[in-house]
């Protein structure tokens, strides 16, 4: 006898709702950055090959904060830098982080358009991401081939870089920033791909260090699942993010946030007598104890 599938069976929930369930599951919206540098690691890695004491690194912080976080979110450029060797070490790093449950948001930040975008989003998909980081600023052109590969996306609207004022900040015709214009194209997207919970597939990129601009953002883009950079070493505080939580949000998986800290968790201050893998599982626990209290 032959057994077939129907196309319901087969079909993987929306990015925005695997993530809502996740954060469900572990109780805080926490984001891990996984962003090795050579010259960092802790003295126990081997560095005779970069790429295998990048592998050996953060397949460590892996299993540290696996129980803790939501998500990781492994830099892209500090693997890529290695050639081959380190995107290997990427890969096989995705499929750890897969496999300990976690969702993978590959951060690339890509901004080509048409089929050199397809391309890319088929190397992130292939390559095992949930998500990835996108530069919108080609256009929803530059977007829509991600969301096509079923991946969710992050498309930056309001960086926590200092130096992005000299462009996000600057007034358009109708009085907008860059950043709430593009934040109104993000919305206008990501309404078509919405998940059971009402988030959106489509999320932004909206810094910590911008609480300043989150009330006009949050109110832009209702749905969307804000990835949050700069808190820790950047300062930004947790207590930053309230104005961008979600209205009407009965929970942390439905609070429209995916807050990540790296450098602050993945080379974090060890007590006496503390291995640095417990002090990055403390350093994590810690921020998502925070989080839940915020939430």
């Amino acid at each position: 006898m032959v057994l077939t599938m129907t196309a319901a069976a087969i079909v993987q929930p929306r990015f925005s709702d695997r993530l809502a369930e996740r954060i469900a599951h572990v109780g805080a919206p926490l984001c891990v950055g996984l962003d090795p540098v050579l010259e960092r690691l802790p003295a126990e890695i081997e560095t005779a090959d970069p790429s295998a004491a990048f592998e050996a690194f953060s397949a460590r912080l892996i299993d540290a904060v696996g129980t803790t976080a939501a998500a990781i979110k492994p830099q892209s450029a500090c693997f890529e830098r290695l050639g081959w060797r380190g995107v290997r070490a990427l890969e096989r790093t995705i499929g750890r982080a897969r496999d300990a449950g976690l969702v993978v948001v590959l951060d690339v930040k890509r901004g080509d358009i048409g089929l050199s975008a397809a391309h890319y989003a088929a190397a992130a998909r292939d390559a095992g991401a949930d998500a990835v980081t996108v530069s919108p600023y080609m256009g929803p052109s530059s977007i829509e081939p991600f969301l096509d590969a079923g991946l969710g996306v992050f498309a930056l609207v309001r960086t926590s870089n200092p130096d992005s004022d000299a462009v996000q900040s600057v007034a358009t015709s109708d009085g907008s920033s860059v950043a709430e214009r593009v934040a109104r194209m993000v919305a206008e997207i990501g309404a078509s791909c919405t998940g059971a919970r009402g988030l959106s597939d489509l999320g932004a990129v909206v810094g910590a260090t911008k609480a300043q601009d989150g009330p006009a953002l949050r109110a832009a883009m209702p749905d969307q699942v804000f990835l949050v950079p700069g808190i820790g070493a950047q300062g930004g505080k947790v207590e930053d993010l309230r104005p961008l939580v979600r209205a009407g949000a009965t929970g942390a998986n439905e609070s429209g946030l995916l807050v990540t800290a790296s450098r602050s968790v993945i080379y974090p201050d060890v007590e006496a007598g503390e291995h640095w893998t417990d002090a990055a599982r403390r350093s994590a626990e810690t921020l998502a104890t925070r989080l839940r209290v915020l939430l």
